[in-house]
């Protein structure tokens, strides 16, 4: 299954969060995983912002990269 949100290009990091907040998490909750054609840093700062929203303590750790 595939929901698409229309936007523009130039989207930043927290107003994918917002969409995403809006238009998919009230429907399913917290993706099991994310697929993105943007950079990884783009992917972390947007769950961040999530996070941030939903009122989630995000503590990354750096103990596990192979």
């Amino acid at each position: 299954m595939a929901h698409f949100v229309l936007t523009t290009k130039k989207t930043s990091a927290k107003e994918v969060a917002r969409l995403f907040q809006n238009n998919i998490w009230k429907l399913y909750s917290l993706p099991k995983s994310i697929i993105t054609n943007r950079r990884v840093q783009f992917a972390v700062g947007m769950m961040r912002e999530l996070n941030h929203m939903l009122g989630i303590d995000t503590k990354l750790s750096m103990t596990y990269y192979l």
